[in-house]
């Protein structure tokens, strides 16, 4: 609700209307759309009705949704398989679907060398060698790599090549953000 009002509700071409004016903006899942349409909906039966329409049109399929958000996701951002999960389950994609995109997203990426480019384009001009001889940057870096979604075995990998004290974040607790 924006300045405290309920938005005002639509009968069944208001909602055909919204709902096309939402996916003009951007790319949605069927989930993030129903919820929005819940909100603009006089009638419940529209909601089905709308959302059955734009599945026909073409204007509303998850998979092809999920496919191109994690494809985005890891190319564009750089992102780690658990994050573009966490983002796509945010999205409101079905578990199932989600997982499937990522593993097809991600099927012959090299983690480690993914893990790299994230650092070289997170820490540029920076000697990560020297940064992360100290513990508070080490745990930083290692944090930032396991919230962009990279496994904690690769990340702590990749950091022993900077720095021999990365051993001891096998002993942290897992860094799980949760969805």
């Amino acid at each position: 609700m924006v300045g405290g009002r309920a938005p005002k509700k639509v009968d069944a071409d208001g909602l055909w209307a919204y709902s096309l004016k939402l996916l003009g903006g951007r790319a949605m899942s069927t989930g993030e759309v129903r919820q929005k349409l819940v909100r603009r909906a006089e009638k419940e039966a529209d909601i089905e009705t709308t959302i059955s329409k734009l599945r026909e049109y073409g204007y509303l399929n998850d998979t092809q949704f999920a496919e191109s958000f994690a494809a985005g996701r890891r190319d564009n951002e750089g992102f780690g398989r658990m994050r573009v999960l966490r983002d796509l389950r945010q999205r409101r994609v079905a578990p199932n679907l989600a997982t499937e995109a990522v593993e097809q997203a991600f099927e012959g990426t090299d983690e480690t060398a993914r893990i790299e480019a994230f650092l070289e384009r997170k820490y540029r001009n920076v000697n990560l060698g020297e940064l992360l001889q100290e513990d508070k940057k080490l745990h930083g870096a290692y944090r930032r790599l396991r919230y962009a979604g990279f496994s904690s075995g690769a990340s702590i990998r990749v950091l022993k090549r900077f720095a021999a004290q990365a051993e001891q974040l096998e002993d942290e607790p897992e860094i799980e953000p949760e969805a």
